[in-house]
């Protein structure tokens, strides 16, 4: 018997479900525009797979600090280093 590989989405379906009604992708999301400096929340959409960061990072709130085509880079805190992520807009949310 052979290992049990460990991908980037090991151990993460409970945070990377949808109920039901919730299927698909809402195209308000894919089309929203960040201001760099902006607060974020990092919201995964399981539907889309590019620009998704590691589901480490869910819930996790970051400053947006440029634009890479599509995605956005956001500075998130990750204990006491920054870390700079690529994500696009599908798995942000702006912080009200």
């Amino acid at each position: 018997m052979g290992w049990k590989s460990h991908g980037f989405r090991f151990k993460s379906g409970r945070k990377l479900r949808k109920g039901v009604r919730e299927k698909g992708v809402r195209i308000r999301k894919a089309l929203q525009t960040f201001e760099i400096g902006q607060y974020v929340h990092i919201d995964i959409e399981p539907a889309v797979h590019k620009g998704m960061p590691h589901p480490r990072f869910q819930g996790r709130t970051g400053r947006v600090i440029g634009q890479r085509g599509r995605a956005y880079l956001v500075e998130v805190r990750d204990g006491g280093k920054y870390k700079t992520l690529i994500v696009r807009p599908e798995h942000l949310k702006p912080q009200v």
